[in-house]
């Protein structure tokens, strides 16, 4: 197996503090020149992902936010989402930080995330004080972003365990989503009807979700300490990757055969400070043969989010311990060969 290290020749690696408190979410947007991060210190934060330049931070949320998500507008973004434990989904102008929109909810909202085409966002609402689990899609305008809907498109409330995590599927209207109890299924978010579900996906609570770039296949992690690839059309587990540590999110990685797997075991439950033994790494997995090669170190607690660039040429992971670190990869990360002569076309 691979031992990568922080100074290993596979990776340049990029530090960025800005955030007071443990990360949450962290996104690259299409062009994955600009790295945003949210945090439980209330603030958001955007990045020069090639060198960790702070360009911007976003506040205005009055609660940890939860989740970030930012449209896939080529060349440029314009928009970006979040949700926070103060009730709301705030929709933000990019380049100049102003907030544009804001929507108010009875609970916590604990998951964003935008359509292909930028258009709409599906957000999940926390089961709590009496109020169930929602799910709701709202229409973005993006030709004046200050003048929004106060309702949702379609609002449903998934029955049975409560969703964790959520996404659109290539199918119109139809919602992926990842729940407490392990569950993964596909909602009609027209009419609210579960139209398919795999109820053993996981067997504990399911903690991301990212889909691949053509969304015919995604990723999920979990705390079972296992993260399995979906068809995100039959919900057919195609691989799985088990394991020793709970895990908080796992990434594909877009031009080469891995995917990212981080987690760790919570801070109370870490009787040594050994970064192995409390498993604070981010593991590279062969997406085909389902085998580890290879590990990176550097948090100093649990992962809680990794993103990869779109373009494959970097991934960023947010931990428990406030840091950002982006590794960029070098030529010898693009001159391995994982399958012998054999090139795998993406």
């Amino acid at each position: 197996m691979l031992s990568f290290s922080s100074r290993s020749h596979a990776f340049d690696l990029s530090f960025y503090l800005g955030h007071e408190r443990s990360l949450t979410q962290i996104k690259f947007n299409a062009d994955g020149d600009l790295l945003f991060s949210c945090s439980k210190d209330q603030v958001i934060n955007v990045w020069f992902s090639h060198n960790g330049e702070r360009l911007g931070t976003y506040e205005g949320h009055n609660g940890t936010v939860w989740t970030v998500d930012v449209d896939r507008a080529p060349k440029q973004s314009k928009f970006f989402v979040s949700g926070a434990a103060d009730n709301t989904l705030k929709l933000w102008q990019v380049s100049n930080g102003k907030c544009l929109y804001t929507w108010e909810f009875p609970t916590a909202v604990k998951r964003v995330a935008f359509n292909e085409e930028g258009n709409q966002v599906v957000c999940i609402t926390e089961q709590r004080m009496g109020y169930q689990c929602a799910i709701r899609v709202f229409d973005i305008n993006t030709q004046d972003g200050s003048k929004q809907s106060k309702e949702p498109k379609f609002m449903f409330n998934p029955i049975g365990s409560k969703a964790t995590v959520c996404a659109f599927t290539l199918q119109p209207n139809i919602i992926i989503t990842g729940h407490e109890s392990g569950k993964v299924a596909l909602f009609n978010a027209k009419t609210g009807e579960e139209i398919d579900n795999n109820e053993r996906a996981h067997g504990d609570v399911v903690t991301d979700l990212q889909l691949s770039k053509d969304r015919t296949y995604c990723i999920t992690s979990s705390k079972d300490k296992a993260a399995r690839i979906h068809d995100t059309k039959s919900l057919i587990v195609v691989k799985t990757f088990n394991t020793e540590t709970p895990l908080n999110s796992a990434a594909l990685s877009p031009n080469r055969p891995y995917v990212l797997l981080g987690g760790g075991q919570e801070a109370m439950s870490v009787t040594t400070t050994s970064l192995r033994q409390g498993k604070f790494e981010t593991r590279f997995w062969h997406k085909v043969f389902e085998e580890e090669v290879g590990r990176v170190k550097g948090h100093f607690g649990p992962i809680n989010t990794i993103a990869v660039h779109p373009h494959g040429t970097s991934y960023a992971s947010g931990g428990e311990d406030g840091f950002v670190r982006v590794h960029h990869f070098e030529d010898s990360y693009f001159r391995a060969k994982p399958y012998g002569d054999l090139e795998i076309i993406d």
